[in-house]
């Protein structure tokens, strides 16, 4: 609780990147770049998508959802901090934040889900190629998709519902350039303990058990590629997977060590450092990996580039 003489938060600073006043405008423009390359980026791949009949199959549906997930968090999160960086800092209001937090979280969750779910598919397609249409039909596509969307609306609602009893007195800064999670709870002068079991019961089945089944799945796609005699058909098979590989490492290996290891809150610049590669860099190479390893949406896109 907080004492009488504190006041409690009803607003939050967030400073952004201190130290960046010598080159503020050239990261303004920097981010500003990254942004709009990560909108056109992403948004020419839903375009694709959803305008080309050789592409509604699973694996490409499944990578417009990231496509569009990788929208809304960028579109979240790069327009504040753009402000942040031209004013040194800005202010946001308490339910501003938590929505921040929640479409985080969301987003977060969602993207894990559904490359889980491509997991399976690249797994079918390889190692069972004949019951691979009947399994994977597009209604079993349209259930991981909506089951991926719904755990991503539900379980950060918890999170935030918990969140918004907490009691938030003395310090409103949150040393970030948006409202994560770690630098808000740092904050609050009520018990922690609460959310903090919450988002572990939460992070062992979306983050870690996805994490293994991944894996899981991979080491069988594996095998079954070693089978494979000729050196062509391997380079092949294996390319059928390889950019959806590539998005998983990245994506992991920064969620893990940001959220999943027990030393996260030692270092809020490592922190901040490993949140903007996600929300940021990530959405960004996302449309770059998917287009340049991937040929049918290559032959879409020069098709797309003829038309216009």
């Amino acid at each position: 609780m907080c004492g009488a003489n504190q006041t409690i938060v009803t607003e939050f600073f967030l400073t952004g990147f201190q130290n960046t006043q010598k080159f503020r405008v050239v990261l303004f423009c920097l981010i500003f770049l990254v942004y709009m390359c990560t909108f056109l980026g992403n948004l020419v791949i839903i375009l694709l998508v959803s305008s080309n009949n050789r592409l509604h199959c699973p694996m490409y549906l499944f990578i417009s959802n990231l496509s569009l997930a990788d929208l809304i968090i960028t579109t979240s999160i790069i327009p504040n901090m753009l402000c942040i960086i031209w004013l040194d800092g800005s202010s946001i209001s308490f339910a501003g934040c938590l929505s921040q937090l929640y479409v985080f979280a969301a987003v977060g969750i969602a993207e894990c889900l559904l490359l889980t779910s491509m997991s399976y598919d690249r797994y079918l397609a390889i190692c069972k190629p004949l019951h691979y249409s009947s399994i994977m039909s597009f209604k079993q596509h349209v259930y991981l998709v909506i089951f991926s969307w719904a755990c991503a609306v539900i379980l950060p609602a918890i999170t935030i519902s918990l969140i918004s009893v907490l009691d938030f007195c003395g310090s409103n800064t949150i040393d970030h350039f948006f409202c994560d999670l770690v630098p808000l709870l740092e904050l609050s002068c009520s018990d922690t303990s609460a959310v903090e079991f919450e988002i572990f019961a939460q992070t062992i089945p979306v983050l870690i058990f996805s994490f293994i089944y991944i894996i899981g799945t991979y080491i069988n796609i594996f095998l079954v590629i070693l089978k494979i005699f000729s050196t062509t058909g391997r380079q092949k098979t294996f390319s059928t997977c390889s950019s959806h590989l590539t998005v998983v490492s990245m994506y992991y290996g920064t969620m893990i060590i940001l959220y999943a290891t027990p030393n996260r809150r030692q270092s809020l610049k490592v922190n901040k450092t490993l949140s903007l590669l996600y929300s940021v860099a990530t959405p960004l190479l996302n449309p770059i990996i998917y287009s340049l390893r991937n040929q049918e949406i290559r032959k879409s896109l020069f098709v797309f580039k003829k038309i216009a």
